[in-house]
């Protein structure tokens, strides 16, 4: 019998939330803090990314504290060279962000945060698998609608960037989330801004039955840039969302 859903739903850039001891660690002053925390948070997207049919496993912290969505290993991780591993030492803009870090204090922060939600991931995509015999991973994120100084993809910025990834994004994956998107009125691209898409690394291109989308929603499309608050586009891009989730994930539920 199959038990529980099929889709694990990924958030791992919505929170703002900074530890006291995380805090004292970092050189930002209060409202250089706030300015890094807007251009950095995806914003509400542990709202924005509302579908009942999946297990929704959500980063509890700020980013600023660890990124799980990079590799532990900074020789694999491209962000590194910008000081944006998996333990940022410095800001988008490229100014220092922490106190000198140790590798002990680095393995301290990977082993409070980063492994427990790694561990949690992993146990939600196990579960889809033991039910389903498959499972798909939807990593929901957001994009400012302008690129940060690092960033190399300049071209004009669409309503929705789906990230793919060769072994877990299959074509069919890839093509009706595209389909859904657009029929739904998104202007879409694909891999561009961003490509790629979270997997757990028990099973990260070992594992043919897990398949992986990342979902990156344009935040001009809910939520003022400048100030972080939400904007009167809000719900109605919730709905809209919510719309194409749904029947991606019945789609993939009825295979």
């Amino acid at each position: 019998m199959k038990t529980g859903p099929v889709t694990v739903l990924h958030i791992p850039h919505s929170s703002r939330e900074i530890p006291a001891d995380i805090r004292r660690s970092l050189v930002l002053s209060d409202s250089e803090l706030e300015s890094e925390l807007l251009r950095l948070t995806d914003s509400y997207t542990d709202v924005l990314y509302d579908c009942g049919q999946a297990a929704k496993v959500v980063f509890p912290v700020s980013r600023l504290v660890v990124d799980p969505e990079r590799f532990l290993d900074d020789s694999e991780e491209p962000m590194s060279k910008f000081g944006m591993g998996v333990v940022y030492t410095k800001t988008s803009t490229g100014r220092p962000l922490r106190r000198s870090l140790t590798d002990r204090d680095r393995e301290a922060l990977i082993e409070q945060y980063y492994n427990p939600h790694h561990r949690e991931l992993t146990a939600a995509v196990s579960s889809s698998l033991s039910g389903h015999g498959r499972c798909l991973i939807i990593d929901g994120h957001s994009f400012p609608s302008k690129a940060f100084r690092y960033e190399t993809d300049l071209s004009p910025r669409p309503d929705i960037c789906l990230g793919t990834d060769s072994y877990h994004t299959p074509a069919w994956l890839k093509d009706l989330a595209g389909e859904l998107f657009r029929n739904a009125g998104f202007a879409v691209k694909i891999d561009s801004p961003f490509p790629g898409s979270m997997v757990p690394l028990t099973y990260y291109h070992t594992h043919g039955a897990v398949y992986s989308i990342m979902i990156e929603v344009n935040r001009a499309l809910y939520m003022d840039e400048k100030s972080g608050r939400r904007t009167a586009k809000f719900e109605q891009t919730k709905n809209r969302l919510k719309g194409v989730l749904v029947e991606l994930i019945d789609r993939v539920s009825g295979m």
